[in-house]
């Protein structure tokens, strides 16, 4: 389901004593975050005057944000960004948008079951698919993921051997 809102980054820390504060993505590089010129905290839109990556984190000053006891009091909320902003590529979505997706066979066109959760791993991400079965399922197009269709709320993957957790 294509949401409006998506969850970008966590605020986890102020950074010096100018009211810059560090945000931690969420499922994304931190140079994504840097496209965006206006975030969405609690709701309402803020546009950060300086926005740049350091390290694994992305350091923003907000507007009224001019020491570091007002950063600290924003530690711990949620940055959001509308999808239209993101302006992802025909095909591309966010991980949170396809949490709840129902995931059929492409072979067979049975259902399997309801991703239920996505994972970062060192090669790539990896779909936990709960129904009669768990499944994970490395999210590879073309190998295992033939479709994503968030209009339709449906997934069709390519079933292999021993992708449920219970098979030997």
């Amino acid at each position: 389901m294509k949401l409006e809102f998506i969850k970008v980054g966590r605020i986890v820390n102020a950074h010096g004593i100018r009211g810059e504060v560090r945000v931690q993505p969420i499922n994304q590089e931190p140079a994504f975050l840097t496209r965006f010129k206006t975030f969405y905290l609690g709701g309402k839109p803020v546009s950060p005057t300086a926005n740049h990556v350091h390290k694994s984190l992305v350091l923003l000053k907000l507007p009224g944000v001019d020491d570091m006891n007002a950063a600290l009091d924003l530690k711990g909320q949620e940055f959001s960004v509308r999808r239209e902003d993101a302006h992802l590529a025909p095909g591309e979505c966010f991980d949170e948008e396809l949490l709840g997706l129902d995931v059929c066979d492409a072979d067979t066109g049975d259902a399997i079951g309801k991703l239920t959760l996505v994972e970062q791993y060192p090669a790539h991400k990896v779909y936990t698919v709960t129904g009669e079965k768990v499944y994970l399922i490395p999210a590879v197009p073309g190998v295992f993921i033939k479709s994503v269709d968030l209009d339709e709320n449906r997934m069709e993957v390519h079933m292999l051997e021993g992708l449920a957790v219970d098979e030997n």
